[in-house]
């Protein structure tokens, strides 16, 4: 068979394909959601979910936040599940913090990138060639090396858990360069090692996508997260004057939510994952909000849909439990984070 013959036949099974009507596609959906309630109301669950996820699966949640949110919500709750819409190592601090509770994630291939760029034994291999100093983990990290950690931090506090420990005190922060370069500069710390690890999401995000959105909407409130690999250029904006400070700031996703709906602003342009656009405007149906690059998607995050969801739900699988002796040692960096606040 020809190439051309080869692609044509491929096009004509596509036409044979039946697709469904819109109106088809939400009563499936609305099927979905009815299955999901009702299997949570069987199952005594909460459904926490992060401000990344499908909107779908945000709406349906009994609370959407930042990791920091998740970790307070997923400690303080009754249920008896905890239906985790997020990456893998959220279910596991989830864990951590409710270990009565079974806590269930939709899809075990939801990771994350940043997480991946450290593990336990190359955090034990820093640790030692800076014997004394402290190690910041932020919360993308798995539990073994938040074992390994005495402070875990989110992109919301961690200027204050780094602010929090003794200026002579050498600190190890892991795993985002990103993150950790600007905690330095704002807190001013020479004592300070940062790990070479990145999201590979927010690294993308270019000071030539910022650059290309302030000259198409010069007018928008600029919010960048200091996990972007435009960070470092956004600061040296700051400082030189070129952009104002009035208008632009580097924030938390959580952070980004309480500014945007504080804001005088009419038109936001944001630099993170596109998941929290669908937050923003449906808690401001009046403003506008923009992603700097349309492109930033997180593969893993996408990986949670209403179909897994309610699979998890009715089959009760793919449950995230910690191994007990690495739960505890994780505890203490956890329950500082979350102290911390």
């Amino acid at each position: 068979m020809s190439a051309e013959v080869g692609r044509a036949a491929a096009a004509a099974a596509m036409l044979a394909e039946p697709v469904d009507p819109p109106d088809a596609a939400e009563a499936r959906q609305a099927d979905l959601i009815a299955e999901i309630l009702e299997w949570k109301r069987r199952r005594n669950a909460v459904i926490l979910a992060h401000n990344y996820q499908l909107g779908p699966v945000q709406d349906i949640a009994d609370y959407v936040g930042d990791s920091l949110g998740l970790a307070r919500q997923a400690a303080a709750t009754a249920a008896d599940v905890i239906l985790f819409c997020g990456v893998h190592f959220m279910a596991e601090t989830a864990s951590i913090l409710s270990p009565d509770k079974t806590v269930l994630l939709p899809d075990l291939s939801a990771g994350c990138s940043l997480s991946d760029t450290i593990d336990a034994a190359g955090l034990r291999a820093w640790k030692a060639r800076y014997p004394g100093a402290v190690v910041v983990s932020y919360v993308n990290t798995s539990a073994e090396v938040k074992a390994e950690s005495d402070y875990c931090c989110t992109s919301g506090n961690a200027l204050k858990v780094v602010r929090s420990i003794p200026e002579d005190r050498e600190i190890l922060f892991c795993p985002d360069f990103f993150l950790g370069s600007w905690v330095q500069k704002a807190t001013g710390r020479k004592n300070m090692h940062i790990w070479m690890g990145e999201c590979h999401v927010h690294a993308a995000i270019r000071p030539s996508d910022i650059q290309a959105q302030r000259a198409a909407v010069p007018d928008a409130e600029l919010m960048v997260h200091p996990e972007c690999g435009c960070t470092a250029s956004v600061l040296y904006y700051l400082e030189e004057g070129s952009i104002s400070r009035d208008r632009t700031a580097v924030l938390s996703t959580e952070g980004m939510m309480q500014r945007a709906r504080a804001s005088a602003a009419q038109r936001f342009v944001v630099a993170t994952e596109t998941g929290v656009l669908h937050r923003m405007r449906r808690e401001n149906p009046g403003k506008v909000f923009l992603p700097v690059s349309e492109a930033a998607v997180c593969r893993y995050m996408k990986r949670i849909n209403l179909e897994n969801m309610r699979d998890a739900l009715v089959h009760m699988r793919h449950e995230v439990r910690v191994e007990e002796g690495v739960a505890a040692r994780a505890h203490l960096a956890i329950e500082r984070m979350v102290a911390i606040g």
